[in-house]
């Protein structure tokens, strides 16, 4: 067993996952911990990443290395997505980690940053079917992780990646470039609809999503939308993970959270005051998915890159070697 620390930083949110990692199976949780600092804040826009960003950024990962280190993690790995990868100041994000942390992130491209969402999402799939009481869900599993600044694509088996695309249509860079209204527009709606579906005829291109037999839907917009369609009366996490969502309830949600207004938004309970302002572009991104591709329904995933991270890190060598949290 191998205590180990992911930190997953990406344009919206910055995470932690501390656990114990066997040889082969499922990993045990010991803390997770989910803070939106939004790191991309205006990154589409200026190409920088703005200083009150990095601040917000940083308190937050001191936290986090010190409970790593309190909870006796042998080896912290740290990987930095999107926004990071856009940014020409991307240095003096580096700088600030390296300062904080004791060792610099892992800015991963989008490719590297899709497997690692894939192994994360598949390693319980059907643990969490059992749990729910139903059949594991078939392969090629075709595993979309919505984030804030990218959505990736990833096709694959249990015999790993067969095919994978990155493209950055997240539900910040949507909201920052169209979603401006409250509630959004009809014309500000369309506009984000059409730069998803010229993102998807990329991904298409790269990946032969026709073959997959299983959708599954990772990250906080996701996860989100499956609360409200399950009407849960607070989120859930047992709950969400491994359900299953039909698209005509994904539709359903999606307009819901396109006509609200933000006042009604925050109202709903299982909404984190993050995801707030955010959360009408996450869902217009998987809804603009399943209809494209003509997927009946999405299985829900709680795992995604952050566990995927922490098993990478446990079970072979990251790049630069494992190092200690400071």
């Amino acid at each position: 067993m191998t205590r180990v620390a992911a930190v997953d930083c990406g344009t919206n949110s910055i995470r932690l996952l501390v656990a114990d990692v066997p040889p082969e199976g499922a990993h045990t949780d010991l803390l997770r911990r989910m803070e939106v600092v939004r790191l991309g804040q205006g990154v589409d826009a200026t190409g920088r990443l703005a200083p009150e960003a990095i601040e917000r950024t940083r308190v937050v990962l001191a936290e986090y290395a010190a409970q790593a280190r309190d909870l006796g993690a042998t080896a912290v790995r740290m990987v930095a997505t999107s926004a990071t990868r856009d940014a020409a100041n991307r240095a003096d994000f580096e700088a600030m980690v390296q300062a904080t942390l004791g060792q610099p992130p892992d800015v991963v491209p989008g490719d590297e940053e899709a497997r690692l969402s894939f192994l994360g999402a598949t390693a319980s799939l059907d643990a969490a079917a059992a749990a729910h009481g139903g059949p594991p869900p078939r392969p090629p599993y075709l595993v979309v992780d919505i984030g804030g600044g990218s959505t990736e694509f990833v096709l694959g088996d249990a015999g790993g990646v067969r095919a994978a695309r990155s493209v950055d249509v997240g539900c910040v860079r949507l909201t920052e470039r169209h979603l401006h209204g409250d509630p959004p527009t009809p014309d500000q709606i369309g506009s984000s609809e059409a730069d998803i579906r010229v993102a998807l005829a990329e991904v298409a291109e790269a990946v032969p999503v026709g073959e997959a037999a299983t959708l599954v839907g990772l990250a906080g917009s996701v996860t989100t939308v499956a609360a409200l369609a399950l009407r849960l009366p607070g989120y859930d996490a047992e709950a969400i993970h491994g359900s299953r969502i039909p698209v005509g309830a994904v539709r359903s949600v999606t307009a819901g959270l396109l006509t609200a207004t933000r006042e009604r938004r925050a109202a709903f309970p299982v909404m984190h005051p993050g995801r707030v302002d955010v959360i009408g572009a996450g869902a217009l991104v998987l809804r603009v998915v399943m209809d494209a591709f003509a997927l009946d329904e999405v299985v829900v995933s709680e795992h995604d890159i952050l566990d995927g991270i922490a098993l990478r890190l446990a079970r072979s060598q990251p790049r630069g070697g494992v190092r200690r949290p400071r």
